[in-house]
């Protein structure tokens, strides 16, 4: 299916709920294409929250429990 970027910016839910149903939406934009729209694919990994440290705590060993630590660091803040 193909959509100018006008039907994307006035009929946004129409062209989601296409997508939806597994169909893929190519956006032009003065004539080219410019984009896609596609259905996100739902994996076992991303429906299960993950715990594990990332960023700057990633290698944080002194850290167990990263919410804690924080809380702790903004009690006195907001008394």
């Amino acid at each position: 299916m193909h959509s100018t970027a006008k039907e994307l910016r006035f009929n946004t839910k129409e062209l989601l709920e296409s997508v939806a149903r597994g169909e893929e939406v190519i956006i032009t934009f003065r004539g080219k294409q410019c984009a896609k729209l596609v259905p996100m694919k739902q994996s076992k990994n991303n429906a299960e929250k993950n715990d594990e440290l990332f960023g700057i705590w990633k290698n944080r060993t002194d850290l167990k429990n990263v919410d804690l630590y924080v809380r702790e660091l903004r009690k006195g803040r907001f008394l």
